[in-house]
């Protein structure tokens, strides 16, 4: 069991991204650490690791297929695209 969401971001609109994510953070009920050029989701599912996304750059964080915080991760990176580009892959 084990399972990788992989993503490469570049945000042109870092602080719109950052107000974004943190409101749609505390509306979901997971932790949010908002700084220059990283931020940090904490998820609310055991056995997912924290989010952590660059302002530029690529990352990853093992889900193991844990819902709902697979999706919602999917989502929010995805959300990344509003605000500059993203590309995500899974494995």
């Amino acid at each position: 069991m084990g399972h990788t969401v992989y993503y490469r971001t570049d945000v042109e609109r870092w602080k719109e991204f950052r107000d974004f994510l943190e409101r749609v953070c505390w509306g979901l009920g997971l932790g949010f650490r908002g700084g220059s050029e990283t931020v940090r989701v904490t998820p609310t599912c055991s056995g997912v690791e924290p989010l952590e996304i660059a302002r530029r750059g690529e990352g990853f964080a093992k889900t193991n297929l844990i819902e709902p915080c697979h999706s919602l991760y999917l989502l929010i990176l995805h959300s990344v695209a509003s605000f500059g580009s993203v590309s995500v892959w899974e494995d």
